[in-house]
């Protein structure tokens, strides 16, 4: 496709040899790339990053081949825009390029689309500009003021930073800073311009490995040193030391020069992960998550560009990096939801990091207590290799797990405690160990009526209850983020005093645990009330160090943690992940309350977990109670097989939204009426989302499930085509739904 066209004059070309065109990808929602002019005496490459006209605007976009050899029938010389110039950074990877278009492929997005997630930091193109800093010079001044004192304290050592970080530290204003510089106590230096990558130290020792850990240890090491694509499940109980294994294989691709990123579903809790890596090499990785300032994210992404960044921990986006020699890649958790992106660009982060490591033929390693059954199944169909720890380290046990009936071990009045568990945590806390609660739901309470007329506290941009947050005096929506004071009275009645919150959240049970242990230190964890990584790890560190004895916690702190003096768990409404019709909710319940249990007895002192549940019959409960998760696994499996859900059949999900609900209904019914007719093709809906409202935008929904061998996302794509729609109402299409609302 060609760039739109300039009105100015047009060179002739006739009796010249034509000029060489360009194919350039913009980081733009557009169907394809746009031919452009290579400047004459140009160097200009595949894969460079480029300034490019488009209409009155500037845009950098990147080289992505040769442009059309033949323009008969197309856009002639006369009428494309050259490049305006070369980005001084250093290009995109043959293989970032490859990934981008395979990935857009599989995803029914557009290649601009992705490619914009390969380049999130437009600052980090341009080369950064020296930083200037102070450090200690000359003589103390002849004045000293507390104030200057402590600036002369912070930089005793003689270092040098910033002034502002000079201010923040020694806690005065920039003026005292400014003051010692006139007087020649503190001299400008320039920092470098780049960020300092500290270098991992792959020779330095690790921790001593079991002979189970050392054999799969030496099975990773050996895929390193043959090359080539491979992808391998490291399925190990909790407290196996995955850890320390897939460490070994960093270690072995540091040893060849090459990089490695690792992929976690919360970066916000690796606080203990990033302290093991960094007690293995002696430096800490680079890590990459929405957290980072503009500054660090615009350093981080040149750091790696430029093959500085040997090891990169990151959340889902850091699979878009620009590596210059990926060596290797490591999912953490690899069964977790939170890899599956749902906005924007749809797509699967752990599936989409084996499609990185077989486009860039090196190894990835896919780690966790509880695989999911898409990793399971490619493992039995021999597409994965896999490699088992059947045991914890140290001689740790397993914890028992065991089930508290709530039919008949109902707790009196409104607590949410049974009795069966207040005195097993009354024993433990006497026994001077930790208790672990787990709610897998924020808030004081999901639901908040009136008594008198019965209305119901509802968000008015989504089709959802406003979950009120007491200790911030206020109901918020969990989905789009609404909040709203809480009232005094009802708005629907006007009565008085008659809003009632009803059903626990973490916020309701802390109130409960503080009446029956007053005097334990508590600390609630749930994502909004640790405020960034530095908050969650200073609060994970404490409850290592056994400054805090009872956690009352959500999922974010059921995954991976090493807690040695926590011994038991409590679940409060264990049933909660079973509701609702996710083809996946008996898979996910299990790994969530498997990996919760798992946090406790990981040192000498055996652990137990306490599910609390009014279904104890339920297949999850009875696997979770006598510990036989292959056997759980292999039922999911054949109701799977005999449905044809995935991984035995595929499922694309197109979600109808817009403003306007007379449009979005239309929308949904034409696209149901234009569904494709084959025999291995079932299309489900239209029908309302379960979330009809979310945002502000009305939601409606159709499935269409295929057999395994049909190319589903071509199949979506083209159904979507065949269909005009206003450009107010969005057609989002999502290959492998996790989500169903």
């Amino acid at each position: 496709m060609a760039a739109p066209h300039t009105s100015k004059a047009e060179p002739n070309f006739d009796g010249m040899a034509p000029p060489r065109r360009v194919h350039v990808l913009l980081p733009l929602p557009l169907a394809s790339a746009y031919d452009y002019l290579v400047p004459q005496g140009e160097l200009i490459e595949a894969g460079d990053f480029v300034a490019v006209p488009l209409g009155r605007r500037t845009v950098v976009g990147v080289v992505w081949g040769e442009g059309s050899a033949d323009p008969d029938g197309g856009v002639g010389h006369n009428r494309l825009r050259p490049i305006a110039h070369r980005i001084p950074a250093p290009g995109m990877e043959e293989v970032t390029r490859r990934f981008v278009e395979w990935l857009a492929d599989y995803t029914c997005a557009s290649p601009g689309a992705v490619l914009r997630m390969t380049m999130s930091v437009p600052a980090a193109l341009e080369p950064p500009r020296p930083r200037l800093a102070y450090a200690l010079a000359g003589p103390p001044p002849s004045r000293m003021t507390g104030a200057r004192q402590r600036v002369l304290d912070v930089l005793a050592d003689g270092i040098s930073l910033p002034g502002p970080a000079i201010a923040e530290l020694a806690a005065v204003s920039s003026g005292v800073v400014r003051g010692l510089v006139r007087q020649g106590t503190l001299q400008e230096v320039q920092l470098p311009a780049e960020m300092l990558v500290p270098e991992p130290d792959w020779q330095k020792t690790g921790e001593t490995l079991s002979a189970e850990q050392q054999t799969a240890a030496a099975a990773l090491r050996a895929k390193i040193a043959a090359g080539g694509y491979s992808t391998t499940l490291l399925d190990g109980v909790t407290g196996a030391g995955k850890t320390e294994v897939y460490l070994e294989a960093i270690a072995a691709t540091l040893a060849q020069g090459r990089q490695v990123l690792v992929l976690v579903p919360e970066i916000g809790l690796t606080a203990q992960w990033l302290e093991r890596f960094e007690k293995r090499f002696g430096a800490a990785p680079l890590s990459w998550h929405s957290d980072l300032g503009t500054a660090r994210r615009r350093l981080t992404w040149r750091a790696v560009a430029q093959g500085r960044a040997r090891v990169v921990v990151g959340a889902r986006s850091a699979l878009f990096l620009p590596y210059t020699d990926l060596g290797l890649i490591v999912v953490d958790e690899e069964h977790d939801g939170a890899f599956k992106q749902e906005e924007g660009v749809i797509y699967h982060a752990r599936d989409m990091a084996v499609l990185r490591a077989s486009l860039g033929e090196i190894p990835i390693v896919l780690a966790s207590a509880t695989p999911s059954l898409e990793s399971q199944v490619n493992v039995e169909l021999g597409r994965y290799d896999s490699l088992h720890l059947p045991n914890r380290i140290g001689g740790a046990e397993l914890p028992q797990i065991e089930a508290v009936d709530m039919r008949g071990e109902a707790p009196s009045g409104p607590q949410w405690l049974s009795p069966v568990l207040v005195t097993a945590m009354t024993e433990t806390l006497a026994a001077g160990e930790q208790v672990l609660l787990f709610l897998n739901r924020r808030g004081y309470a999901p639901l908040t009526l009136c008594r008198t007329c019965g209305h119901r506290l509802q968000c008015p941009n989504c089709t959802a209850w406003l979950v009120e947050h007491r200790f911030h005096g206020r109901l918020q929506c969990h989905h789009c983020g609404f909040t709203l004071r809480r009232p005094e009275a009802c708005p629907e009645c006007a009565a008085e005093d008659s809003l009632v919150a009803c059903g626990p959240g973490v916020e309701r049970l802390g109130e409960e645990v503080d009446q029956l242990f007053p005097d334990v230190p508590c600390m609630l964890i749930a994502s909004d009330t640790l405020r960034g990584p530095e908050a969650a790890a200073a609060a994970i560190k404490q409850i290592a160090e056994g400054e805090v004895s009872l956690i009352i916690g959500t999922q974010i702190i059921a995954k991976g943690h090493h807690f040695p003096m926590l011994t038991l768990v409590g679940v409060i409404d264990a049933d909660l992940g079973l509701q609702g019709g996710d083809l996946r909710a008996a898979e996910r319940t299990y790994q969530m309350l498997h990996q919760v249990a798992g946090r406790s007895g990981r040192a000498k002192h055996k652990g137990r977990a306490l599910l609390q549940t009014y279904m104890p019959e339920h297949p999850v409960m009875q696997a979770l109670i006598s510990g036989e998760r292959d056997k759980f696994m292999a039922q999911e499996r054949e109701a799977r097989r005999a449905q044809g859900l995935p991984p035995f059949g595929r499922l694309v999900a197109l979600i109808v939204s817009g403003r306007d609900e007379a449009q979005v209904t239309q929308t949904a019914r034409d696209l149901g009426r234009a569904a494709p007719r084959q025999r291995d093709v079932e299309i489900l809906g239209p029908a309302p989302a379960p979330l009809s409202l979310l945002r502000g935008r009305f939601r409606q929904r159709l499935l269409l499930k295929t057999q395994r061998g049909v190319n589903a996302s071509a199949l979506a794509k083209a159904w979507v085509g065949q269909v005009d729609y206003p450009q107010q109402v969005r057609v989002a299409i999502d290959v492998d739904p996790y989500s169903f609302l």
